[in-house]
């Protein structure tokens, strides 16, 4: 039994050592469109060294991809998954939330006021996978990966003191689950894509905007908000999805070469995520001793405003009694069988029906 389980483990080395590496063959070329705005660290840090320029040697010179940010290729967000399922390109990264309207499950992986911390969105995001790659499939993708946003915070242009003072406003938010945490609080969500959010926050056309500490300062928000409310609407877990057509095409050896690399990119993603969150805060209220990864602001630094703990469980409250009963009626009473099995184990929240 020692020797079987022995030459197993040394079959398995071997299986590993393969996939992450590429015996010579065909070159192949990939087109992907992966990040929000090239000016963020998840794409000019991790995904544009790591796809864009360590791809060739890594790839033993078998694998191009030519990378292009959301700006780049004109694209907005909630289209992600019908341009990777027509073949426009072969794989694309987006917010989940973001294109929750073609598969409502992927809402679930990360609904306002579920989570406590980065480190339980990608546990619960890695329990939800599976499942959701069964509908993403039925469209022709699936996801090979995830990255995370800082916390998804809010930018307003006037003084905010608490969550009640949302009531009211006009807030962009990225997903319906936001929707319904903020018409709960008695505020109008309004959906805008993310590139036009600076204009409509200067314009007045929106009186606050949801995106990540960081984020929100990568895109100089800053400059047309003054008041950084810090209570988290969600903390924005995207996901890399490949066309499956030509994912299943792929040699066996690409396609598991591939796979392995794109675990080494997640995990660089979520390491640069632990830092994004903090870094954001700090980059957005001028204090360069926190400082690092996003640009320090020393003019017009930002209010910060802590959510007090009755803010913190006002929003578990609005979760639990509208946030999740809504999301489960858009996705269907399979969707509430899905979380309870896969999520409220992770997270103590728990679908208890109508």
């Amino acid at each position: 039994m020692i020797r079987i389980a022995a030459l197993l483990f040394l079959i398995s080395l071997i299986q590993i050592a393969k996939a992450q590496t590429l015996p010579a063959g065909p070159k192949i070329s990939i087109t992907a469109v992966t990040q929000l705005s090239p000016a963020l660290p998840q794409y000019k840090d991790v995904d544009v060294p790591m796809l864009r320029e360590k791809m060739p040697a890594a790839s033993n010179g078998r694998i191009e991809i030519n990378l292009k940010s959301y700006p780049e290729m004109s694209v907005q967000g909630p289209e992600v998954i019908r341009l990777v399922r027509s073949g426009q390109v072969e794989i694309a990264g987006a917010p989940l939330t973001t294109v929750s309207g073609d598969v409502p499950l992927l809402d679930g992986f990360d609904l306002p006021g579920l989570h406590t911390s980065m480190e339980q969105v990608r546990k619960t995001g890695h329990a939800l996978i599976p499942t959701a790659n069964k509908d993403l499939e039925k469209l022709g993708v699936k996801i090979i990966g995830t990255s995370p946003f800082p916390a998804q915070v809010f930018f307003c242009k006037k003084p905010v003191a608490g969550i009640a003072d949302l009531k009211g406003r006009k807030i962009r938010v990225a997903g319906p689950s936001q929707g319904d945490f903020l018409n709960a609080l008695g505020a109008q969500p309004v959906a805008i894509a993310f590139g036009e959010v600076y204009t409509a926050l200067e314009r007045g056309t929106v009186d606050c905007a949801v995106t990540g500490t960081g984020t929100g300062n990568a895109q100089k928000w800053f400059e047309v908000t003054s008041h950084l409310y810090t209570l988290v609407a969600s903390w924005g877990i995207s996901g890399y999805m490949v066309n499956l057509a030509w994912w299943n095409k792929l040699d066996p050896q690409v396609r598991a070469f591939l796979e392995n690399y794109f675990v080494k990119l997640e995990d660089a993603q979520w390491k640069l995520g632990a830092d994004l969150t903090q870094d954001g805060i700090e980059c957005n209220i001028g204090n360069a001793a926190g400082c690092k990864i996003f640009g320090l602001l020393t003019d017009k630094k930002m209010t910060l405003v802590k959510p007090s703990d009755a803010d913190n469980a006002r929003a578990r409250q609005v979760l639990v009694d509208v946030v999740l009963p809504s999301w489960v009626k858009r996705c269907g009473a399979r969707c509430g069988d899905v979380f309870n099995e896969h999520v409220a184990p992770l997270t103590g929240v728990k679908y208890r029906g109508n």
